[in-house]
């Protein structure tokens, strides 16, 4: 295990809606440079833990720390601003714009005075296809809509996205859901060179099989509780499965 301080730490983070108990003092550390699973089964917690992390949901209880300093985000602009991007399922792209808009949505480029607002098309253009394709292999169309690209393009462009403007960690929630076999191993190698570029990366994913595949190490959230984590190398799937399901549990406690 390596010896590196944590870039993200959440400490016994809590969160409920309602009578609903969400999160019960759950704790997770992701380690700089690596690829970290999140499993669990539907209801676990996942997407409220990851909504904590980026911003969008403020704890109850517990703590967080990014690159070293107290975090205490309390909007997703502010998570974005120290580093903090998020891939969701639906990917948060607008269809009818083009490639390169949606890589600039919210972070515009305008050329002359301020007051004018006149956005700088040619510069965007040239500058989101060399931001992509510090990712991508072969960069979608820059001027096509993101509509009129295949389900795994789309995907794609959203992670690259996430990590062409500079974050230290992407949050990626389901992020080959509903993919082919083919798109699902083409948006894997985009997560593949995030990371050789030294961008660490949160996942969120059902697929075991693609868990094991990316991930260097694995957290198992279960009934809004942080069950472990394990190594990826030195785990295998049916232990990951006991506990998810709970039987780990109750073969330990008999």
């Amino acid at each position: 295990m390596t010896t590196a301080e944590p870039l993200l730490r959440a400490h016994e983070i809590s969160k409920s809606f309602g009578p609903v108990v969400a999160l019960h003092d759950v704790s997770l550390d992701v380690m700089p440079g690596q690829i970290t699973g999140l499993v669990g089964d539907n209801g676990a917690g996942k997407s409220t833990l990851i909504k904590i992390i980026s911003g969008v949901l403020r704890p109850d209880a517990g703590t967080i720390h990014f690159d070293g300093k107290p975090a205490d985000f309390t909007s997703p602009a502010e998570a974005r601003a120290s580093g903090i991007e998020t891939v969701y399922q639906d990917l948060a792209l607008v269809g009818n714009l083009s490639v390169w808009a949606n890589v600039y949505l919210g972070r515009e480029a305008t050329v002359g005075p301020a007051f004018l607002h006149a956005l700088d098309k040619r510069r965007m253009i040239i500058n989101a296809g060399e931001m992509l394709a510090r990712f991508v292999k072969n960069v979608p169309p820059i001027d096509e809509p993101v509509e009129a690209l295949s389900g795994g393009q789309r995907q794609i462009v959203a992670i690259a996205r996430a990590g062409a403007w500079g974050s230290k960690l992407i949050l990626m929630d389901e992020p080959t859901a509903a993919l082919g076999i083919a798109e699902t191993r083409a948006v894997e190698e985009v997560i593949f060179g995030l990371r050789e570029r030294g961008l660490t990366i949160l996942v969120i994913s059902h697929n075991l099989d693609q868990i094991f595949r990316v991930t260097d190490q694995i957290w198992v959230l279960r009934r809004g509780r942080m069950i472990g984590h394990r190594e990826t190398k030195s785990t295998r799937p049916d232990e990951i499965v006991g506990m998810i399901t709970g039987a780990a549990q109750m073969a330990q406690a008999r």
